[in-house]
């Protein structure tokens, strides 16, 4: 999945606006709607402070796992302890 799409299923999950969104970050409505659309990107100090509003990591949020707890590197991490 796309971080722009995953941006945008959380948001909807927790119904909230891209308003609401938008504030987290410091964006209006058309800012942040700009970055789901892929007309912006997001930057690295809107992504941290997504994750802790969301309270979701950031391998999640960009579309690197679908666990919304682990971590990528953790989950290599195991597989060479194996």
């Amino acid at each position: 999945m796309d971080y722009r799409e995953r941006l945008k299923a959380v948001r909807e999950d927790r119904d909230l606006t891209q308003c609401e969104v938008g504030k987290v970050i410091n964006k209006s409505q058309q800012g942040y709607n700009h970055i789901e659309m892929g007309r912006a990107e997001l930057r690295i100090e809107d992504l941290i402070q997504l994750c802790k509003f969301y309270n979701l990591t950031s391998d999640y949020l960009i579309g690197l796992s679908n666990d919304e707890n682990k971590l990528l590197c953790e989950k290599t991490h195991k597989k060479k302890e194996k």
